[in-house]
């Protein structure tokens, strides 16, 4: 370690500057000269230490970890591995006794055997030390006549501010009545400079109330502040209000100064006060009064100021006139305050029309109503349908596509005949007296034998569960079976009021058992369903799988429900044996799983990632084990085994509220006040709806309406139709899809064809997105009452969804798992989304800044 050298030589000079530092400032504080023998006995205990403490700090922060870490090991210390405190410590106790400076004999030399040179050192400092004393006494008094001048400012602006502001009032006053006559320029929002500006007419009074109101129009000025910007009227009169403080002001404050203040100035700074530097010594309290004058500008009338630019300025009549003007506030701010209120009880009233009683519940009707609950998997589906295939007429209401699909096969091919409706696509069935239908579909006025609503505790649901309380409400049958979970049992009575009910509860014949050991990718064997909560996920452990020997099935929220059902059939006849999964296994669908493994814990429920709960784990779980086929349903979970056992038994928290959302009836009230759906949004968030339910939260339904808010589409539809295009259920996140759906309403506004959708066929992503695509058209097509025109894309979908199913087949094997961060490829089991080495690198890095 040579350059041990240098550093060794920069802490000795650093310690002789130190030291020569406190032997000025000790001779310059004293009246006669001290001998050096005198120094030495008062600063013998800083001069033993200076050394010692420069060293050492210099020493610790010059050389490196990696360096003293090297220097320890060749003193045979162990270091690997030691916090940086504790190699700091010992490299310190090493270095303590490295090569000592005698100070001492430093001294002695320079000083002691040089007495000439002492004296010589003294005149100086003391030279100094008087220079920098009388230096600091004129300094002193610079700044008690600073304060002096301030408190005095201080006190005339507190017994003047009044005349200041009516004196500014009136300016301001001048000012207006002059822009009056400038443009009045447009532009967007965000005030983009390469947005020019267009004048539409010119500013007038009438459009104004308050002063605020106009200060925030634009007056085609460009101005610097942080960026380029246009100059508001706020930034034009905040200078204006500054720049009378400055000179006008200054000017009557400076007057007004007492001549004893203003030539004790002149004494200590040997020039004349003058208005520029009395606002630089009061800059704070003017920017304060100019804040201050400002904002109470802003709230006065705008005519007020107006009317006041007429009258020449004086004290007396502007003060009058100002408490007139001030009384005449009063009474307009009570005014307003008054109409407020009666705007208030108009809208209380208005709300009470619109919504009233609409989301009361049932008193009790002339139904027989079956409660089917109990846990999954436990055969309450089963029993409702055998029902359904008895009766002359009847309605499945599905929670999914797939499902709705499944049962319309199954009483086809039971010989029930049956049709098949879903947003999407219905299907026709000569003399059909059954229907099987998503829950969405449903209609009060139709009357069956039997009405079937499945998956009841979806009734919480945030965004779809209205669709189920208006199933389980507004049934107009003979028989109304309820398929739910046990934990919805209480909210489903409760809805049917006092209706007799049918109570029958299932419970599971094949029981659960947990895996107690940590599931990983190798452990999965025949009839396994493998669950996480990601598209991209299910790809990727599919992949990995079928290049391990396996073969696969999979099953996620995008996969069109043809493509869905052809892999789930290959299951169920063995074509492949293990499945992939997201939780839309949960719901409803039946298959021959032995084992149900949770690769994920969590999953991202649209607004945060979060843990599955009780009832979601359950849901799942509760798939594994099929009757019949397996005397055990199995469940493994590839971490935190005691918590997600623990949240598979414990009791289910009690379904407490439902969902509700606007209905036509609602629409039908709302248009005879106005027929702005913008304005419907406001009061639909005003609306305080009933205890134990809670609003649909329309979000979908406003991200889409604002691509049409004060455009034609709107002003064309009724706000029952065009909540119902809202409304339309597709996948809104996908941008490609809203475009369809924004071009696809201008379309018949205008009359014109329907534009087709894109078909992109390139990858699997494109195939799903045309898929969603054509679905999308498809609504709009049955929405118009275009069924033969449907046939056509109808096809052509099931035609992608075969595309879908053979990729699937063909392309999984070339998903592979990789850190986002470097690209290099991870097990399909590793929980995360980038490499040990990029985490490690990247907390490296980050921890480097806390320092």
């Amino acid at each position: 370690m040579d350059y041990m050298l240098d550093i060794h030589s920069q802490a000795v000079t650093h310690t002789k500057n130190k030291i020569l530092k406190d032997i000025d400032d000790y001779l310059g504080s004293k009246e006669e000269l001290s001998s050096y023998e005198q120094y030495l006995m008062e600063r013998r205990h800083y001069v033993d230490q200076i050394w010692i403490n420069v060293w050492l700090t210099k020493i610790t922060n010059d050389i490196s970890k990696k360096e003293k870490k090297q220097f320890l090991k060749q003193r045979e210390y162990e270091v690997d591995g030691v916090d940086r405190k504790v190699i700091n410590r010992l490299f310190r106790t090493e270095m303590r006794s490295h090569h000592p400076f005698d100070v001492l004999s430093w001294l002695n030399d320079t000083f002691f055997r040089q007495k000439n040179v002492w004296e010589k050192r003294y005149h100086a400092a003391r030279e100094l030390f008087l220079q920098e004393k009388a230096e600091n006494n004129l300094e002193h008094e610079k700044t008690s006549m600073k304060l002096a001048i301030t408190r005095e400012i201080k006190r005339l602006i507190k017994k003047d501010a009044f005349l200041f502001y009516l004196y500014i009032r009136h300016y301001i006053s001048l000012q207006l009545k002059n822009d009056l006559t400038n443009h009045k320029y447009k532009t967007a929002d965000t005030f983009k400079l390469e947005e020019k500006l267009i004048p539409e007419g010119y500013l007038s009074d009438r459009d104004y109330i308050k002063v605020n109101d106009f200060l925030y129009e634009l007056t085609g000025s460009i101005q610097k502040t942080n960026y380029w910007e246009y100059e508001t009227y706020h930034d034009k009169y905040d200078k204006a209000v500054g720049e009378i403080l400055s000179e006008r002001v200054s000017e009557i404050l400076l007057d007004q100064l007492p001549e004893t203040v203003k030539k004790e100035y002149s004494n200590v700074y040997h020039r004349e006060l003058t208005p520029v530097i009395l606002y630089e010594l009061s800059r704070q309290r003017m920017y304060a009064l100019q804040e201050e004058f400002l904002e109470k500008i802003a709230e006065e009338y705008f005519s007020d100021l107006i009317n006041l630019a007429a009258l020449p300025f004086d004290e007396a009549t502007h003060q009058e006139r100002y408490h007139e003007d001030l009384m005449e506030q009063e009474h307009r701010k009570e005014q307003e305050l008054l109409a407020i209120k009666q705007e208030e009880k108009a809208e209380e009233r208005m709300l009470e029309d619109i919504f009233g009683r609409e989301y009361n519940l049932s008193l009790g009707r002339d139904i027989d109503y079956v409660l089917h609950i109990g846990e999954t998997n436990t055969g309450k589906t089963y029993r409702a349908l055998e029902r359904m295939k008895q009766l002359p007429s009847g309605i499945y209401l599905a929670p999914l596509r797939l499902l709705a699909l499944e049962v319309y096969d199954k009483l086809n091919a039971e010989g029930v005949l049956c049709g098949l409706k879903t947003g999407e696509e219905e299907k026709d069935v000569d003399d059909a007296t059954h229907i099987s239908c998503t829950v969405e579909m449903f209609h009060e006025r139709d009357h069956y034998d039997i009405v079937i609503i499945d998956e009841a505790q979806m009734v919480a649901d945030k965004d779809r569960g209205f669709s189920w309380y208006k199933a389980i409400t507004k049934a107009n049958a003979k028989e109304v079976h309820i398929i739910g979970s046990k934990n919805s049992k209480e909210m489903v009575l409760q809805l049917l009021g006092d209706s007799t009910v049918d109570i029958r509860e299932y419970k599971r014949d094949v029981p659960l058992e947990v895996d107690q050991n940590i599931f990983r990718i190798k452990h999965a064997t025949k009839g396994d369903a493998l669950v996480c909560f990601s598209r991209k996920r299910v790809l990727e452990t599919a992949s990995a799988l079928e290049n391990s020997g396996h073969s696969v099935s999979m099953i996620y929220g995008s996969m069109p429900p043809e493509t869905r059902k052809k892999q789930m059939k290959r299951f169920v006849k063995g074509e492949t044996s293990v499945i992939v999964s997201t939780d839309a296994i949960g719901m409803g669908l039946n298959l021959p799983i032995r084992r149900i493994v949770f690769l994920e814990n969590e999953k991202f429920d649209g607004t945060r990632r979060r843990r599955l709960t009780s009832q979601e784990v359950k849901q799942i779980a509760g798939r594994a084990g099929r009757k019949g086929i397996y005397n055990i349903g199995r469940v493994a979970f590839s971490n935190d085994i005691k918590i997600m056992t623990r949240l598979l038994e414990q009791e289910d928290k009690l379904v407490q509220t439902f969902t509700v959302a606007p209905t036509n009836a609602i629409f039908e009230r709302f248009q005879s006040y106005s027929r702005d759906f913008g304005y419907f949004l406001e009061i639909w968030e005003k609306f305080e709806c009933p205890f134990g339910t809670k609003k649909a939260s329309l979000s979908e339904e406003r991200e889409l309406y604002r691509f049409i808010q004060d455009t034609e589409i709107e002003a064309r539809f009724s706000l029952i139709d065009l909540y119902g295009f809202l409304h339309l259920p597709f996948s809104k996140k996908e941008s490609e899809l809203t475009r369809q759906w924004r071009l696809t309403m201008e379309a018949i506004v205008s009359s014109t064809e329907l534009p087709e959708p894109r078909i992109k066929s390139k990858n699997l992503e494109e195939l799903e997105l045309s898929y969603k695509a054509v679905g999308l058209h498809l609504l709009f097509l049955y929405r118009l009452g275009k069924r033969t025109e449907a046939l056509y894309w109808e096809r052509l979908r099931l035609e992608l969804s075969d595309d879908v199913h053979e990729q699937l087949k063909t392309d999984v094997k070339k998903i592979i798992k990789k850190c986002k961060h470097c690209g290099r490829n991870l097990p399909a089991d590793f929980r995360f989304h980038i490499c040990d080495a990029c985490h490690w690198s990247l907390k490296g890095r980050n921890m480097q800044y806390e320092y």
